[in-house]
């Protein structure tokens, strides 16, 4: 008669038998995979050392892998244009140029510049000015608000109204970089003052080419004096 082997004998086995495997796996794994967070000795990119020196991206990525999320709501969605086109006021029909520049970017903050020139070819109507804006919400956002301070000079006929401009913009992004863009404006020219001057403004703009767009916009102005509308059609260049 076969004699079983003691109960706890063969328990020991077993547990003894799972300690060996267990062993085993966690060295294979260990030897196969690299720890966390390092980076397996000579391991090189398969490509040739003249395409990663000629790529810029090749070489950041190389020293450090780049925050992808932070970058895209960082990087503007927008971008400088200058601007040259053509004005018309229907009230009294007239005809005029207008020119600016828009967004330029100082340093890598929300803050940018713009400033703008329009006259009449009869010069019975003028404007200059330029503002500072400061916007709110990460730059690569696809709607942002920024608040408008700087100066303008608005001439209707023999009336001329100048001063501190205060007010707020709304920009909504279509396409980032420039393809197509919305913006919507409102301010005030020497605001509290019996010469106040309100502009409301609104402008719709969409890339022909990489670095030509097409923009119309609509203005109001309303004065002391009088309420005038303008319509622009311009050229947008990008830098």
């Amino acid at each position: 008669m076969i004699q079983q082997p003691p109960k706890n004998a063969l328990i020991n086995s077993v547990f003894g038998l799972g300690l060996t495997i267990s062993f085993l796996t966690i060295s294979f794994i260990s030897r196969a995979i690299p720890a966390l967070g390092e980076t397996p000795p000579n391991q090189e990119l398969d490509l040739s050392p003249e395409v990663i020196k000629n790529s810029p991206v090749l070489q950041r990525w190389r020293k450090k892998i780049p925050n992808v999320l932070e970058d895209i709501r960082n990087d503007p969605s927008f971008v400088t244009r200058f601007r040259a086109g053509y004005s018309l006021y229907p009230g009294e029909q007239f005809g005029g140029i207008n020119l600016g520049v828009e967004d330029i970017f100082l340093d890598s903050t929300g803050l940018t510049f713009s400033g703008e020139y329009q006259r009449t070819f009869n010069g019975k109507r003028q404007a200059y000015g330029a503002d500072l804006r400061y916007y709110l919400r990460p730059l690569g956002n696809y709607v942002n608000i920024a608040p408008v301070v700087g100066y303008r000079n608005v001439e209707i006929n023999s009336d001329r109204t100048s001063g501190v401009n205060i007010g707020v913009k709304l920009l909504l992004v279509l396409s980032r970089s420039g393809a197509a863009d919305i913006s919507l404006s409102q301010s005030w020219v020497a605001p509290g003052s019996s010469e106040e001057v309100g502009l409301t403004s609104i402008s719709f703009a969409y890339a022909l080419t990489r670095k030509i767009r097409l923009s119309t916009d609509l203005q109001q102005q309303n004065s002391p004096v009088d309420k005038d509308r303008r319509i622009g059609v311009s050229l947008e260049f990008i830098p």
